[in-house]
């Protein structure tokens, strides 16, 4: 990836750049996504001179490094944002540090560009998100020529991640910091929640490495290089039926770790919902796993979802990290999942509770958390405050995609607004493919089964695929 040396922009100079909604009657929803913007851009960093790192970025704004995975998911918002600033460009930092064998640390000091982790420690890397945050770019923007960039470093890394962090039958391990959800109760008596593997089987990083493996898939396929990735099918197979054998908990009806003498643990993590983008569920498992999402004992908390079952002994009403906060990513996470399984009412209903609840903190507290607890409206205890961060998430990716229902499709050249609020809504300067820009809005209607009277203009031809309770159509844009 070529160096990059171009002076930052603030947010007095992004924000005539940046999409514009609107939701009649929710101004303090509005003034919550500025806010987020004006944190993010805040938080923009050059590489300091003499550092390896080659790209302007984004800052985790969480100590003095910067993450793999906050990072990915600081790109899924940040690419509604790509006409000020080119967020995507913060993994290229990544990139630009991987190491001749493909492996990539987690955490990068931002100083000098040095790795925090050894490469063999259990906590050195991961979670293998990147994938995911490349597939989410392509699919806003259509950059093929990104995608043929980086696809080789992603393959690469994956790679590595399935030689040194499996066992013999190709299961995943990982430790609390390598899969991101640092105390959760998870491991065996006598092992560090942080940074021990407890010889498990790690339900979270084995279902996203099918999640991988399929994206690199996909990835080959629109690139014309399917034969570059022949042992992502095979793995994908292999796992998706080890999983459904060896994972699912009858007695709680999940997806779960599974201990070294070849037990499973009845902790509910968050992590089992990683199902759902690996779209590995059968069919009649489906309802006993989304039951949990609409069960107060379970992951229905006031604010949703609880990253730890309420049921479990260690579940904290105020948080205590991932005891059971709500934490966006996560959320982005289950809310994704959701829409493979085309759940789009459950999906829709949990980003307006997550939602309404962040921003009732933002009107309490004037700012963003890095998480949030999960029984009353108030930050998680602990939670860093002003953190954009992945919490950018919230009020523009899940408002623009769950709550709004924007989701686009930019190399089919199609834009899916799946229409669920009765208020007049919409927003102007969404960006779209390379170059569209889009000015959306939807009428004021009595019921959501009222056919939506939407008006529509692009600089650019695409399709919009319009999607209500009472039926759907495509509204041909000629730009």
């Amino acid at each position: 990836m070529p160096a990059e040396h171009t002076p930052l922009p603030d947010f007095a100079f992004a924000r005539a750049l940046l999409p514009e909604p609107s939701w009649q009657g929710h101004p303090q929803i509005i003034a919550c996504y500025w806010k987020a913007w004006e944190i993010a851009f805040g938080n923009l960093r050059q590489p300091a001179p003499g550092s390896p790192l080659i790209a302007n970025f984004i800052d985790t704004a969480f100590n003095d490094s910067t993450f793999m995975w906050d990072s990915a998911f600081m790109t899924m918002f940040g690419r509604y944002g790509i006409r000020a600033f080119n967020f995507q460009r913060t993994l290229d930092n990544f990139y630009a540090l991987q190491h001749r064998d493909g492996y990539i640390s987690r955490e990068i000091r931002i100083a000098d560009g040095s790795e925090k982790f050894d490469r063999f420690d259990p906590s050195s890397t991961g979670p293998n998100m990147m994938p995911w945050a490349e597939w989410e770019y392509f699919q806003q923007t259509g950059d093929k020529d990104r995608l043929g960039r980086v696809f080789p470093t992603l393959v690469a890394y994956t790679r590595w991640f399935r030689k040194h962090r499996t066992w013999p039958d190709g299961t995943y391990w990982s430790s609390g910091l390598g899969c991101g959800m640092d105390n959760q109760p998870r491991l065996p008596e006598g092992c560090s929640v942080q940074f021990d593997h407890g010889h498990m089987a790690w339900i979270d990083t084995t279902l996203q490495a099918i999640f991988t493996d399929k994206l690199l898939l996909l990835m080959a396929v629109a690139l014309g290089r399917v034969d570059d990735v022949k042992e992502a099918a095979e793995e994908a197979d292999h796992l998706t039926n080890l999983v459904n054998k060896e994972m699912w908990n009858n007695r709680v009806g999940f997806y779960c770790d599974r201990f070294r003498d070849g037990n499973l643990s009845d902790t509910k993590s968050i992590g089992g919902y990683w199902a759902l983008l690996a779209n590995i569920v059968p069919e009649e498992r489906i309802d006993p796993l989304l039951a949990h999402l609409s069960d107060p004992k379970g992951f229905k908390t006031p604010h949703r979802v609880a990253t730890l079952s309420a049921d479990h002994p260690n579940f904290s009403t105020t948080g205590n990290y991932w005891c059971g906060s709500v934490w966006p990513p996560t959320n982005y996470m289950v809310l994704r999942g959701l829409t493979r399984l085309g759940a789009d009412g459950m999906a829709h209903e949990i980003a307006c509770n997550h939602l309404a609840n962040v921003v009732e903190v933002f009107q309490n507290t004037g700012t963003l958390f890095e998480n949030y607890a999960p029984k009353w409206a108030t930050p998680g205890d602990p939670a860093r405050r002003d953190f954009v961060g992945w919490t950018g998430l919230s009020p523009i990716a899940i408002f623009f995609e769950y709550v709004l229902g924007l989701r686009p499709e930019a190399a089919q050249r199609q834009l899916v607004w799946d229409v669920r609020l009765l208020e007049e809504h919409g927003v102007k300067g969404y960006p779209f493919g390379s170059s569209a820009l889009l000015d959306l809005k939807c009428a004021k209607r009595d019921s959501p089964s009222e056919e939506p009277v939407i008006e529509a203009s692009s600089n650019e031809p695409l399709a919009l695929l319009i999607k209500w309770a009472g039926g759907q159509k495509i509204l041909q844009i000629k730009g």
